[in-house]
């Protein structure tokens, strides 16, 4: 029996610019993560989980830092545009680097379309006269635009767009400190009164918990482009390993410091599901057009995540592209480093989704939206197996590239992947979760029988020539 020759998966220099500064790396970490989930979202967890909702980001946060230190390991150790994809293929074969790239790159183009939609409706809001259509075409151009000249601008697009948003939560977090103390004009301490009442810490049991961690897991998303980012850097290997050091424990602390202020300033029944509760933060304690400024900061942040998701999906399906599994012609670079064909296939991906969401977001749009529902996992346990595998490789053959190792290796890798499985576990369920997972797991059925046809392909072409 003959088999198809050796596919090399080492991946050599990067043909892309090298742009980017490790100010725009560790901003980007910071920033990538911090957006409506987390001003907007972070309310519906609330509301399941009472004051429980800081263990459950603890939970949560816990399990995308150990993620994003065994992603920093692969990357430092092996720099590459296309990230985690090159290292499922290297791990596991080109079916693993096939289907996370176009798995992940499909979740990116989709969710852009959230994205823009949310910003195009607050810009609505301000400029009623625009319409909605409008404003959306102007954010796609705009940014279509960064991210075809030198990476430099996506770099500073990232760097404001995330300083903004951190700014934002460290003003809450000490404003939310100051109210609690009762330093502010005209408030009394607080206490721990709203944290032991309406039911105790665990109002609803742990159960609660478990339910706060199904709302807030995904808030984590975005990590992963900052080691994207990484390899279009003048040292991507030192620059990843700095900026996912600095961006999980900050990123952490953002988000169980201020899920902390809140439920501490405020009885956790006053928060209501699709309300923000930084605006009921804000607004109890006397800080003028709360909710203008909060409509800001999340149209930054829409804007931010739209910016980093465009940028993402283009360097995933160019790397896609130098393994051959995308169309060659996405492999086009200009002089200035910038894979522009692979920006114009995901910008124009994108706004076909942007469209779909416009004219049918109840139905064609929901279905796309559930088929990348529980993506995000599906990839982080791909990253944990790969890491598994590479890991020995690596000490094996080049030990002196380890240089940011996984915590107690391998028993905190096989604690995530166990931590992934009882997340997917419990989306299966719940009644609202489980359209995702299951649309989710028919998305990467059909992905995965793609890659096995091209296999069986390739392998078929390959006797034929030795015929």
């Amino acid at each position: 029996m003959h088999d198809a020759p050796p596919r090399p998966t080492a991946i050599g220099e990067e043909p892309l610019s090298h742009g980017l500064k490790q100010r725009h790396l560790t901003m980007l970490g910071l920033g990538g993560v911090i957006g409506a989930g987390l001003f907007v979202g972070s309310g519906a967890g609330i509301a399941v989980a009472g004051p429980g909702i800081v263990v459950s980001y603890l939970l949560a946060g816990a399990l995308a830092m150990l993620v994003m230190r065994m992603l920093g390991e692969m990357s430092a150790a092996m720099p590459a545009s296309g990230a985690f994809s090159v290292h499922a293929e290297r791990a596991l074969g080109r079916w693993a680097g096939f289907s996370v790239g176009w798995l992940y790159w499909f979740m990116l183009v989709v969710v852009l379309a959230v994205e823009a939609t949310g910003a195009a409706t607050i810009a609505n809001g301000w400029v009623p006269g625009v319409p909605q259509w409008t404003w959306v075409l102007i954010f796609m151009v705009v940014f279509t635009a960064a991210n075809l000249a030198a990476v430099r601008n996506f770099g500073e697009f990232e760097f404001w767009f995330a300083a903004l948003k951190v700014g934002a939560i460290v003003l809450f977090l000490l404003l939310g400190a100051l109210a609690v103390f009762g330093v502010l004009p005209d408030t009394d301490p607080v206490g721990l009164a709203n944290l032991t009442g309406q039911g105790g810490f665990l109002p609803n049991g742990w159960a609660g918990v478990v339910s706060g961690v199904l709302a807030v897991v995904f808030a984590f998303g975005g990590l992963e482009v900052v080691t994207i980012a990484a390899a279009e850097s003048d040292d991507p290997a030192r620059a990843v390993g700095r900026a996912v050091r600095s961006a999980v424990w900050r990123i952490l602390l953002f988000y169980v410091g201020s899920m902390l202020v809140i439920v501490t300033v405020l009885p956790w029944t006053a928060m209501k599901p699709g309300q923000s509760p930084y605006v009921a933060v804000l607004d109890s304690i006397g800080v003028p057009a709360a909710g203008q400024i909060m409509n800001i900061v999340v149209f930054v942040a829409l804007l931010s995540a739209l910016n980093a998701n465009l940028y993402g999906s283009s360097r995933m399906v160019f790397s896609l592209a130098e393994r051959r599994e995308a169309p060659a012609g996405l492999l086009a670079v200009s002089r200035g480093g910038v894979p522009r064909r692979a920006v114009f296939a995901s910008v124009a991906f994108g706004f076909v989704s942007v469209l779909l969401n416009l004219k049918w977001p109840d139905t064609v749009f929901l279905y796309m939206l559930n088929a990348v529902g529980a993506v995000l996992l599906f990839v982080w346990a791909l990253i944990a197996v790969s890491q598994l595998r590479l890991r020995r490789r690596i000490e094996r053959e080049a030990p002196e590239k380890l240089t940011l190792k996984m915590w107690c290796f391998p028993w905190l890798t096989w604690v995530a992947l166990a931590g992934i499985g009882a997340v997917l576990v419990l989306m299966l369920g719940d009644d609202a979760a489980r359209p995702q997972v299951l649309w989710s797991a028919g998305a990467t059925a059909a992905v995965l029988l793609v890659a096995w046809l091209r296999e069986l392909r390739e392998l078929r072409d390959a006797r034929a020539g030795r015929r």
